[in-house]
């Protein structure tokens, strides 16, 4: 079976987490962009809705429960330097309980919230398209 991603083109997703106008960014530790800041998200597993797979990244990485979701975006990245291809679905949302917190240290080792006009650099290329998405429906100021 083709790898998704590497040898096919990968369906991921993404949530945008919002709070007091500042977006809740992991560092990656891993290809594809290892180093980048990153919105929370993953693969889309066969069978699952990308909303349901973005609300399951998004507890798995941030360790938050989330009510509402609403789809933001949708962002194509080809990542020549990782052998990546990967179309994702961006969601966002204000509506989240707990405090974001590192589970998986392997994968995203710290943690932020930022404002959008002092955004951690270098950005993966979904959260670029992301807060793009959050500034042209003026989701957020900034």
């Amino acid at each position: 079976m083709p790898i998704p991603g590497v040898e096919i083109p990968g369906v991921g997703c993404g949530l945008a987490i919002l709070r007091d106008d500042k977006i809740l960014l992991y560092r990656r530790a891993r290809a594809p962009e290892a180093g980048h800041w990153n919105i929370v998200g993953g693969k889309v597993d066969h069978m699952e809705r990308s909303l349901d797979a973005a609300r399951r990244e998004a507890e798995e990485e941030a360790g938050l429960a989330f009510g509402r979701i609403d789809f933001l975006c949708l962002s194509e990245q080809v990542i020549a330097a990782d052998n990546q291809h990967w179309v994702s679905v961006i969601y966002v949302t204000w509506d989240f309980s707990g405090e974001p917190r590192v589970m998986e240290p392997e994968k995203l080792p710290e943690f932020g919230w930022f404002p959008l006009d002092a955004l951690p650099q270098p950005l993966s290329r979904f959260t670029t398209d992301a807060v793009a998405a959050l500034r042209a429906k003026a989701l957020i100021t900034a």
